[in-house]
């Protein structure tokens, strides 16, 4: 049986190694981002004789966007099996001096989109029996840092929730909680300082996106990819917060990479 998977975010960085390591797999792919001529390109170069991708231009950060990708994923003359909520962006400002409508557009996009798609997704995969959720939040979400690890938190609360309520019924629901992932979000961003970073801090993103799609596969609820993250990891309970926030805000902001738009 061939299996297709809807990936958002999936013309930059990790949502475009989901696509390329599922096609490689034989899973055929629904690829979503704003930029409807970068997804076109990564369609022809997934094809290579195998099925076409399918192309589904929209902005998450819109009702409308959203609801197209939401009716995709509700249509049961066209099932998706697996969900992959990568989409996201970062706010670089400060709390007290950022845009509050860019801190809401992050806001929809990180925590109320993946909600929203998955609300599509599930109904679906339960009557089938089986699904798969893959929900790419970040170790920000268990560190203060700021507005973006408070968004990361909710996904991965949500997917823990999820995963424990539907597991038993065939849909396995897991939050992928990458670290410094080198992606092209720091460009656009404006921000050269994260590159300078010694390159041990940085994860391979072909390795975390397969660690990510064996753990949903084995129904893992939250997954801290990366040894580097899972050995500090225990660190968090363990130094007063002022001390987190200050060591972790650079990861916040870099994270926010692993994710594409």
């Amino acid at each position: 049986m061939a299996y297709t998977a809807l990936i958002s975010g999936a013309s930059a960085g990790l949502g475009q190694e989901f696509a390329r390591q599922l096609t490689a797999l034989g899973v055929r792919v629904i690829l979503v981002a704003r930029d409807e001529h970068r997804l076109s390109a990564l369609a022809t170069e997934l094809t290579r004789g195998a099925t076409a991708p399918e192309v589904l231009a929209a902005d998450l950060t819109s009702d409308a966007g959203l609801e197209r990708v939401a009716a995709r994923l509700a249509d049961p003359d066209r099932p998706v099996d697996i969900l992959i909520n990568n989409a996201g962006f970062g706010v670089y400002a400060s709390f007290e001096a950022s845009d509050i409508a860019d801190e809401r557009r992050m806001h929809e996009l990180l925590s109320w989109a993946p909600l929203r798609l998955a609300h599509a997704a599930v109904p679906g995969m339960l009557a089938r029996g089986e699904g798969w959720i893959l929900n790419v939040a970040s170790v920000a979400a268990f560190t203060p840092t700021g507005t973006y690890g408070a968004a990361k938190s909710a996904v991965v609360s949500l997917s823990r929730s999820l995963n424990a309520r539907y597991r038993r019924r065939g849909v396995r629901v897991t939050a992928l909680c990458p670290g410094l992932l080198a992606t092209e979000f720091h460009e656009r961003m404006g921000e050269d300082h994260l590159p300078q970073l010694p390159r041990i801090a940085w994860a391979d993103t072909r390795r975390v996106a397969r660690e990510g799609l064996r753990a949903v596969h084995a129904g893992r609820a939250v997954l801290l990819s990366d040894w580097r993250y899972r050995l500090t990891g225990p660190l968090t309970r363990l130094l007063p917060a002022r001390v987190l926030e200050r060591m972790s805000t650079t990861t916040a902001q870099a994270t926010a990479g692993s994710t594409g738009r």
